[in-house]
């Protein structure tokens, strides 16, 4: 029997292979561009072959999401008569949120697109909750009324060892990236609604650890508990992160907890090194 809703996002979502198979999700890749040649995430590259080229000095650039792939993914979907939510990167980051749009409008196939405003597994976690949801039979209003309040609940701080990659894709001017590169200073930035905003700077890891310490106590003082765990990262260091898992969580094995390599297409944004502390917690954190 066909599912009477079907889930879609992008591959800049972080998913375990078993989450997308439970879940029935439709996963559209995206592109992006290292040394002059374009390549497909997933397809004919991977995570850690982006690792690799950032470790020789390649700074990859994103490349705009092929509008055909969207609408041959919603045709096909609706074929059976079903309907589509796709749940999709935030806008911030990439035009793909916009794509999808488009596409919507050429097929059909009823489809729902909607902005997680989040990324990596903040968007994860709205896509798992859509899924369940269309599982026991809600609709597209009720999946996008879950989603706006999951992400309500989440927050995205990435660490940043390095400002290359940011001041390459023009989201920091090239005097504050070299001014930082020349002072070894570290930085991190939160992901909101409208903007990718730098939250703090410091001169060495330690300081990151510090901002770390503060999103810790905000949650202990806010009582508000995390309900789970991602440091999605570029080749971190596993003392690094295992310090900020314990700073966040310590040893409530309880909370589900993940560590992986971000996609190409965040790469692209953070660099070698970047740790993305995405928290999904009982409620909304107050920006740091």
């Amino acid at each position: 029997m066909s599912q009477s809703i079907k889930i879609v996002t992008d591959s800049s979502v972080l998913l375990t292979e078993q989450e997308i198979k439970d879940n029935s999700i439709t996963v559209v890749p995206l592109s992006v561009e290292v040394g002059g040649k374009n390549y497909v995430d997933g397809v004919n590259i991977t995570r850690q072959e982006l690792v690799e080229a950032l470790r020789e000095g390649n700074i990859p650039k994103t490349s705009q999401p092929a509008l055909g792939q969207f609408v041959d993914t919603f045709n096909k979907l609706g074929e059976d008569g079903s309907e589509v939510v796709a749940i999709i990167l935030s806008d911030v980051l990439s035009g793909t949120f916009n794509t999808a749009q488009q596409a919507a409008e050429m097929t059909d196939t009823k489809v729902t697109v909607i902005n997680s405003k989040s990324t990596d597994r903040g968007e994860a976690f709205q896509v798992l909750a859509a899924a369940k949801d269309a599982q026991t039979g809600k609709s597209a209003v009720e999946i996008k009324e879950h989603c706006a309040d999951i992400y309500s609940r989440t927050s995205i701080d990435v660490l940043i060892d390095s400002l290359d990659c940011l001041v390459a894709g023009g989201r920091v001017s090239r005097m504050t990236g070299l001014l930082t590169k020349l002072a070894n200073i570290k930085v991190v930035v939160e992901l909101h609604d409208k903007a990718l905003d730098v939250v703090s700077k410091g001169r060495n890891t330690k300081s990151l650890l510090k901002f770390v310490e503060r999103i810790a106590k905000v949650h202990q003082d806010e009582d508000n508990k995390i309900q789970a765990l991602s440091l999605s990262n570029v080749a971190a260091d596993d003392s690094t992160l295992n310090k900020v898992k314990n700073i966040l969580i310590g040893e409530h094995t309880e909370i589900p907890y993940i560590a992986e390599l971000t996609s190409p297409v965040i790469m692209t944004h953070t660099g070698l090194k970047a740790i993305g502390i995405i928290t999904l917690s009982e409620k909304t954190r107050p920006n740091l």
